[in-house]
């Protein structure tokens, strides 16, 4: 475990957070450090082509040891932390057989992990949780994930007794910004299927994700001086607050779950003259997708006849799509996964991820890539927790993959 707990650590203290309005690939030339440390890291523990190309995705082999044929199997994790909470200068704090109670944090600042509130940590009593000092992310998502295929491809490197077919590896860069897949190189990669080790508790084991979709509302106004103002003024501001409260109250991230989908305005600015509603759409029904970008469409429509003329104006762009559609004609990589796992005493979780992963849109570009989990807690923020059994499991769950494939094809 000491092992595993040092290569974590030497990730997460390199700073790789990505820029999600810089066009750039990848959005930070930080990103590039970690991928160039992780190149070396591959062809030292002995993997084979070895490869870091101009887009910062680093690509690596681990060769077949059995004369029969095994389709060829991927691992993918991604390099970059959230564009939402500062990723540098983490300053990791390891908690050895956690007692179940609140963690401080930060003492000088008050910070502290409440127990109650993020309930999820009482299932890890007893084991070691690496959090951070509550100024910064921690970086497991996801940090833990290269963590574990690293350590996993090295064990197997080192253990040639255990019987596999050729794996292969991908570090992405800018999964966070949602452009991870977008230069990724499915021919080249050569994988029938692979697993992105980006999901969160132990046992998380995925197929299904949201339809995604961003949509920006421009509301155009007019501004005059305010003493003059009558049956002059069309104040932007007012005007998008009648665009917020045309949609459904309850179906916002906060009051869904489960299978719900939502509209989430993340960002509103502007002033009298023009303002700007910049929201993401969520579903994990196709139909009910389509209704929620319709149903914005429609109230865009509306508002603007109220008004009289067209001062709302919306742009809405697809982003990904729900994987399931392509991963339930080959669900037999899933039941390789789930397998791997019960081999460990781990009972699969299957959920449907509220969010989208790498996998989504690998899925659709011709990868089949379910996605397991790589144990962290509480991601993008200073809450941010991984215990480290669940890494060191997650690690036995990606070897295990790769025998049960080998045997299931002799």
């Amino acid at each position: 475990m000491q092992h595993i707990l040092e290569r974590f650590i030497s990730y997460i203290t390199v700073d790789t957070q990505s820029e999600p309005n810089n066009p750039a690939f990848p959005s930070t030339e930080k990103q590039w450090v970690l991928a160039r440390m992780l190149e070396q890291e591959l062809t030292k523990i002995g993997l084979h082509n070895v490869q870091l190309d101009k887009n910062c995705y680093l690509t690596a082999t681990l060769p077949s040891n059995v004369a029969h044929t095994v389709p060829v199997i991927g691992f993918i994790a991604h390099i970059d932390t959230s564009p939402d909470f500062s990723g540098a200068n983490v300053n990791p704090q390891i908690h050895k057989n956690y007692d179940g109670k609140n963690i401080v944090l930060n003492k000088d600042l008050n910070i502290v992990l409440d127990a109650a509130y993020f309930d999820d940590i009482q299932q890890y009593k007893g084991q070691t949780l690496i959090t951070t000092d509550g100024t910064t992310l921690l970086g497991a998502d996801d940090k833990a994930g290269i963590t574990e295929i690293v350590t996993a491809m090295e064990y197997l490197v080192q253990h040639p007794e255990i019987k596999h077919g050729e794996i292969r590896i991908c570090f992405t860069p800018d999964e966070e910004v949602g452009k991870g897949a977008h230069k990724f190189d499915v021919a080249a990669f050569r994988a029938q299927w692979a697993y992105t080790m980006d999901g969160s508790q132990i046992g998380e084991l995925e197929y299904e994700n949201f339809n995604a979709a961003s949509a920006v509302v421009t509301v155009q106004g007019k501004n005059v001086h305010p003493g003059y103002a009558k049956n002059k003024m069309v104040n932007a501001l007012l005007c998008a607050q009648e665009f917020i409260n045309g949609l459904p109250a309850n179906e916002v991230p906060e009051k869904t779950t489960g299978y719900q989908g939502f509209y989430h305005l993340h960002d509103m600015h502007g002033d009298v003259e023009k303002t700007v509603l910049e929201y993401i759409v969520r579903d994990h029904d196709l139909e009910k997708f389509k209704e929620r970008k319709k149903q914005m469409q429609s109230l865009v429509l509306a508002l603007n006849q109220k008004f009289g003329e067209e001062i709302f104006t919306i742009i809405i762009k697809d982003q990904y799509f729900n994987m399931k559609e392509k991963i339930a004609p080959v669900m037999h990589i899933v039941d390789i996964a789930a397998e791997a796992m019960r081999a460990e005493n781990i009972e699969p979780i299957f959920k449907a991820i509220r969010g989208g992963t790498d996998g989504s849109q690998l899925s659709f570009m011709g990868l089949p890539c379910p996605n397991i989990f790589a144990g962290g807690h509480n991601f993008h923020g200073k809450y941010e927790y991984v215990p480290l059994e669940s890494m060191v499991r997650a690690t036995k769950v990606i070897i295990n993959i790769a025998e049960i494939t080998a045997n299931k094809y002799q």
